[in-house]
């Protein structure tokens, strides 16, 4: 990390990360700990614990970028408990409504942003509106995508499909500035033309898992099948290479972290699976997002935003 000019500071406690370290050779040149006795495990129930926990690795993180002494944060943790503390301690960008996870699919074609991935199970219209914003932004700030093309995940690809508020979010976004290519079905998630896909939380995070886990079988599959007769380790070894450049283009672990979409600072959450490779992706994704300029960019974005009707309000 100091090698490509990123500072990492490791939040959490001194006592338990110091023999980690030591028996690691000690921090490496540009690397620190502040001491944050408080941990908010896995199973704790985060929203009930954020405002009290103040102690914990988690707020003490978020205040540093608050305060300007980080630049951006990241988490393999809790996801609830980053979020709901993202909220408390770094607040929203003025005018958004609920911020989103934004998960980057490494597709064949290109990177797919898909938002929300799971921090709001409940919404309203104006809300998947907003994420449309919000992550076209992305895309082009972030990864160069100057017009990206987005799409509404539905039950079909007709103006008049699913339930009355998909429906009038897809009325809104038709009649929006940005690039809108209509609904995509579930397939079209994958294979597609959509920059950014729109979609509930709990919606989003169930496709985003079902990918994963999909990807995981069939790649099982493909190396179980090569192993079980002569003919199939032959067929393996040279389609080997080409597989495993398919399954490191597919990786999560290629961009390591989503981010929180609509605070007011730069805040990332990782997969709790996230082995060394992932997190160092991570942080190098959170590094290029906090020089981006993206928050001022969002802040702008979401003041585009065309005004809810009454009965979205």
């Amino acid at each position: 990390a100091a090698s490509e000019g990123i500072e990492v500071v490791l939040v959490g406690d001194q006592a338990q990360i110091e023999p980690v370290v030591a028996a690691e050779g000690g921090l490496p040149s540009g690397a620190r700990v502040v001491h944050a006795p408080d941990a908010i495990g896995m199973g704790d129930g985060a929203a009930r614990e954020v405002r009290r926990r103040r102690e914990s690795s988690i707020y003490r993180g978020l205040e540093l970028v608050k305060h300007g002494e980080a630049d951006a944060f990241f988490s393999a943790g809790n996801t609830g408990a980053v979020l709901a503390t993202a909220l408390v301690v770094l607040g929203r960008i003025k005018g958004v409504e609920r911020p989103a996870l934004a998960a980057v699919l490494p597709l064949r074609r290109g990177p797919t942003l898909l938002l929300d991935a799971g921090a709001n199970a409940e919404w309203r219209p104006s809300h998947l509106v907003q994420f449309a914003f919000l992550g076209s932004t992305y895309m082009r700030i972030v990864f160069g995508i100057e017009e990206p093309a987005v799409g509404l995940l539905n039950i079909g690809e007709e103006a008049t499909k699913g339930s009355p508020e998909t429906i009038e979010v897809h009325r809104q976004l038709a009649q929006s500035q940005l690039r809108f290519i209509g609904n995509v079905e579930g397939g079209d998630l994958v294979l597609g033309d959509a920059d950014v896909v729109v979609t509930d939380g709990f919606t989003g995070n169930v496709s985003l898992k079902l990918a994963e886990g999909m990807a995981t079988m069939l790649f099982g599959e493909f190396r179980e099948t090569a192993m079980n007769s002569l003919r199939g380790r032959l067929g393996g070894a040279l389609l080997g290479p080409a597989l495993r450049g398919v399954r490191g283009r597919l990786d999560y672990r290629q961009y390591g972290g989503v981010p929180l979409l609509g605070v007011n600072g730069t805040a990332f959450v990782g997969h709790g699976a996230s082995d060394a490779r992932a997190i160092a992706n991570a942080l190098r994704g959170a590094a290029e997002v906090a020089d981006s300029g993206l928050t001022g960019a969002l802040a702008e974005a979401v003041r585009a935003v065309p005004a809810p009707r009454t009965s979205d309000a």
